[in-house]
């Protein structure tokens, strides 16, 4: 790093050249993970820490790493009470248990272009909602929360119309037969972010009616994630949120 500065301070070494340098800049190897702290750079989202998998005191020592890098904001998802704890020892960490997700830091101000609103189905839907909510909100967006407005009792979901047509992007969490993202689909004139979920009986065969269901809508502007992705749908969310016309 000092010697790209120098080549800059020097004039051998242009701007756009340095900040290219900069976005291809290495990892740190820690052995068993390699933090990536130049992704912020390349991809204008900070990397984020998948906990399922990990051992606490793996969490804890990435995140150590994260913040002596300069890391204001870390995400954390799939993460366990147990490494909840453990890392809240050393670091300020905010756990919601039911969407298993960490925050270390503080989350910055919204900077989308407007807000995002995440629906679900059912109840039962509202872990994977939380995730999705939790990641759009460590990225900078307003997020709107309309849960248990399903296709079952539709009224309740058309008593939100305002939120959903002023919506900047919309998530649409569901499991049984995921047909909420088709009725929203029909009626947002923005991007609709699907999510099916793994909630329901034998038939749903652990999110993939849902799912299916989700990939065959017939309303446009409907993409689908991967079963019970809320954090995958948080992340596309914003960046559509932070897309601005040229």
């Amino acid at each position: 790093m000092r010697s790209l500065l120098e080549d800059v301070a020097a004039g051998s070494l242009d701007v756009e050249r340095a900040m290219l340098r900069l976005r291809e800049a290495p990892f740190e190897d820690l052995g068993f993970a390699k933090p990536d702290h130049h992704r912020a750079l390349r991809q204008g989202i900070a990397e984020v820490i998948y906990g399922a998998g990990k051992t606490p005191d793996q969490i804890r020592q990435i995140a150590l790493h994260m913040c002596s890098c300069g890391q204001k904001t870390i995400l954390i998802t799939r993460m366990s009470g147990e490494a909840a704890e453990w890392v809240g020892r050393e670091l300020s960490l905010h756990y919601d248990e039911l969407s298993h997700v960490g925050i270390i830091g503080n989350l910055p101000e919204p900077d989308g272009i407007g807000r995002i609103v995440i629906a679900t189905g059912g109840t039962s839907d509202i872990p994977v909602a939380e995730e999705a909510a939790h990641t759009a909100e460590a990225f900078g967006n307003e997020v709107v929360r309309l849960y248990d407005v399903g296709v079952a009792g539709i009224h309740r979901l058309f008593a939100y119309r305002e939120e959903i047509m002023t919506a900047r992007v919309i998530i649409a969490i569901a499991g049984m037969e995921g047909a909420l993202a088709s009725v929203i689909g029909g009626m947002a004139d923005c991007p609709v972010i699907a999510v099916p979920t793994s909630v329901g009986y034998g038939a749903s065969f652990g999110g993939l009616s849902a799912l299916l269901s989700m990939l065959n809508s017939c309303a446009s502007g409907v993409s689908v994630v991967n079963i019970d992705n809320g954090f995958g749908a948080g992340y596309l969310a914003s960046m559509i949120n932070h897309m601005r016309r040229q």
